[in-house]
């Protein structure tokens, strides 16, 4: 059969056909190989996403507590309902994306529903219900693009490659991260604590974020021609056999398994962000003027480390890279209880969360892909992203507790050996996988 010819396509640039259809050759033996456009393309939109969602999360507990006067409690129970709404909707936007392919469609619709809440937050007015709903719609729009998004990652990069695909979309992701707070802190300044100012300037990077996702991001992976492979294994779904069953289907998968029970062991001795940062303030008596700063930090060692850490997991395996990163964290807690100069303390906590970051989030996705079969990977990632949130939120709770019952110290002793806890019970349990995990026979579901 003669291939029609295809129209120019002003954003060629970041989906290229694949090698042997048109595209550019395969690269020689050795050669470094690109990133993927399609990997480009969905951290663009992540990026333009996160500057939006960031200038609203950076000014949001201000606007909240000293802008409206809500108490600490209320704005607790608004922090809990936006996170149990994406809990609650991360599995049913995977099982829906993998229903016929339809990754981009289902992505799509969180990233609107997240743009939305934004005009939701300037039309609130000082109403705690609308607030709230518009809170719930920002994690609910968030919950349904997550695992598709990672989802159209696995699918349209070479399975030996997973890691720095991941990395780069991470790191992209986080320069966002980087300039939501401060675009929301200069605007906040040039127009004299305006918050509506804030919310109508996301609302407008939102929508400029959907407006991306739709003209550069292909909605199904290419199939691959007739010319030769890009990649020396089989991708994930052509190494796995179409699953069959509901979204659940994927725990007859052993390996799977493992991989869920130490995302959620893991997860239930990760203390959030929110407290570690809180911790480090108190042991250096920072100003709370600098505390929305602290965040800043950390994420810019997560861009310095995301690629680089990828790409070590593409080598060496992704469980080690995965282990070493929750080792960061564990030295971390060990660092806040340690009599140490206050140079160090700040600069060493810092870093060892943003390399955390580097070295799980992104990794833990890649470690997960391949294990999944055809049509099952935003329903696998779902899943292990819910059991690792969940966990986390419950992780939360309890170290709040402890907390609240015999102080800062005595909690984060406890989640230090709860973390240590973890690591060993991982360390045995996560599937062992070679450096092309795509080769492996622990593909197939058993």
């Amino acid at each position: 059969m003669v291939n029609s010819p295809r129209p120019h396509n002003p954003f060629q640039f970041f989906h290229p056909p694949p090698p042997g259809r048109g595209g550019p050759p395969p690269p020689p033996p050795g050669a470094r190989p690109r990133v993927p456009g399609t990997v480009l393309a969905l951290g663009a939109v992540s990026l333009v996403t996160d500057i939006s969602s960031e200038m609203v999360t950076a000014v949001l507990p201000l606007y909240l507590v000293v802008g409206l006067g809500l108490s600490p409690l209320q704005f607790g129970l608004l922090d809990g309902v936006s996170t149990g709404a994406t809990a609650l909707v991360r599995i049913l936007g995977g099982a829906t994306a993998d229903r016929g392919g339809r990754h981009k469609q289902v992505a799509g619709l969180g990233y609107a529903l997240s743009a939305c809440s934004r005009l939701g937050l300037l039309l609130a007015g000082g109403s705690a219900g609308g607030i709230a709903a518009a809170l719930a719609a920002d994690r609910l729009g968030k919950g349904v693009r997550t695992a598709p998004r990672d989802a159209l990652i696995t699918l349209h990069s070479p399975p030996e490659e997973l890691g720095r695909a991941f990395g780069t979309h991470r790191a992209m992701d986080t320069t966002g991260a980087l300039l939501g707070p401060l675009a929301a802190f200069a605007l906040l300044y040039a127009t004299a604590e305006a918050y509506e100012a804030v919310f109508a300037v996301s609302f407008c990077v939102g929508v400029f974020g959907v407006l991306l996702w739709v003209l550069l991001v292909p909605g199904r992976r290419r199939a691959a021609g007739p010319g030769p492979s890009k990649a020396p294994g089989p991708r994930p779904a052509e190494a796995a056999p179409r699953a069959r069953g509901g979204v659940f289907a994927v725990l007859r998968s052993p390996a799977y398994r493992r991989i869920l029970l130490c995302a959620a062991l893991l997860g239930a001795a990760t203390v959030g962000d929110a407290f570690l940062y809180l911790l480090l303030q108190r042991r250096l008596e920072l100003d709370a003027t600098w505390f929305p700063f602290l965040p800043l930090g950390a994420a810019g060692v997560y861009l310095l480390l995301a690629v680089p850490a990828g790409r070590l997991a593409d080598r060496v395996g992704r469980r080690r890279p995965l282990l070493y990163g929750h080792g960061a964290l564990l030295l971390a807690y060990g660092l806040l209880l340690a009599p140490v100069p206050d140079a160090l303390l700040l600069g060493g906590v810092l870093v060892l969360i943003g390399t955390f970051y580097a070295a799980t989030d992104g990794v833990l996705m890649a470690l997960t892909g391949p294990f999944l079969a055809e049509g099952r990977q935003a329903g696998g990632l779902a899943l292990v992203q819910t059991a690792q949130a969940l966990a986390r939120l419950g992780a939360a709770v309890a170290f709040g507790a402890v907390w609240t019952a015999s102080g800062p110290e005595a909690a984060l002793v406890v989640a230090l050996l709860a973390l240590a806890a973890a690591l060993c019970c991982a360390a045995r349990v996560l599937p062992a996988e070679s450096p092309l995990p795509a080769a492996s026979p622990s593909l197939r579901e058993d």
